[in-house]
C-alpha cells in the first residue's frame, strides 16, 4: 500500500519525510531505544546494536559499491559515509580483538540484509535504505554517541560509528542530500516506490530493536 500524498506539490524530500514521519517515531520509541536513550542498559546491551549495525552496514555499503557508477544511485554514494571502517575499530574496542569470530546477525538482522539486497537492485530502492540509516545517524545518532561518552566514559574506538567529520557542516551536508532527493529523475510513480521502501526500511529497523528488546533485562545496567 501506497503512503505517499501530495507528490506534486512540495519538494519529495519533504515528501519522504512526511511519509515516514509515522513509522520514524516508531523506531525512536522502540522499547529498546527508549531504554538505551534513558541510560538504562549496561555497556554490553549497546554493543550488541553495534554488532548488528555492523551487518546491516556491510550490505548497504556493498550496495554503495554496485551502484557508484549508476547515474542515479551514484549520486548518493559518499566516502565520507561509509560506516564499516569506524564500525571495526568500535567493534575491536567493545568486543575485543577476536570480534569477527565472536559476533552473529539476530534473524531481524538478517532478514534486513536481505530486504537492502533486494531492494538495491533498483537505484530507487538502494537510496530508501540509505536515507533512511545515514541521515538519522548524522542527526539523532548524536544523542547516542554523547550518551556512550558520558555513561560509559568511551570516548574515540567504541563512538566512531557517529564520527562524521569528514562530511563537514552536517546541517549543509543534509541539505545537499535533500536537494539530491528532490532533483532526482524518477517519475511520481517511482517517488512512491521509493517511499514505500523507506517505510519497509525503518520498519526493518524497528524489527531489530523489538528482537533486542527481548533480551533487555539482560542487558539493563546493574
Amino acid at each position: 500500500m501506497s503512503v505517499t500524498t501530495d507528490l506534486d506539490t512540495r519538494p519529495f524530500s519533504a515528501a519522504l519525510r512526511a511519509s515516514t514521519l509515522q513509522v520514524h517515531e516508531k523506531a525512536n520509541y522502540s522499547a529498546y531505544m527508549r531504554a538505551l536513550l534513558g541510560g538504562e542498559l549496561s555497556q554490553d546491551g549497546y554493543t550488541q546494536l553495534a554488532i548488528q549495525y555492523y551487518f546491516i552496514y556491510g550490505a548497504i555499503e556493498a550496495a554503495s559499491d554496485r551502484l557508484a557508477a549508476d547515474p542515479v544511485g551514484g549520486e548518493f554514494v559518499f566516502d565520507a559515509l561509509r560506516r564499516l571502517p569506524n564500525l571495526e575499530l568500535d567493534l575491536a574496542h567493545l568486543v575485543g580483538p577476536d570480534w569477527r569470530s565472536a559476533i552473529s546477525p539476530l534473524a531481524s538482522t538478517q532478514a534486513y540484509v536481505a530486504r537492502v539486497e533486494e531492494a538495491s537492485s533498483w537505484a530507487g530502492g538502494y537510496v530508501a535504505h540509505h536515507y533512511t540509516r545515514y541521515l538519522g545517524d548524522i542527526a539523532g545518532g548524536q544523542a547516542i554517541r554523547r550518551l556512550l561518552e558520558k555513561t560509559y566514559d568511551v570516548a574515540d574506538a567504541g563512538t566512531l560509528f557517529y564520527h562524521f567529520e569528514g562530511i563537514g557542516s552536517a546541517p549543509k551536508f543534509r541539505d545537499a542530500y535533500r536537494a539530491k532527493l528532490d532533483n532526482a529523475p524518477w517519475s511520481d510513480t517511482e517517488r512512491a516506490r521509493v517511499i514505500d521502501e523507506t517505510v519497509v526500511a525503518f520498519e526493518c529497523n524497528v524489527a531489530v530493536f523489538d528482537e533486542l528488546a527481548q533480551r533487555l533485562d539482560e542487558f539493563r545496567a546493574a
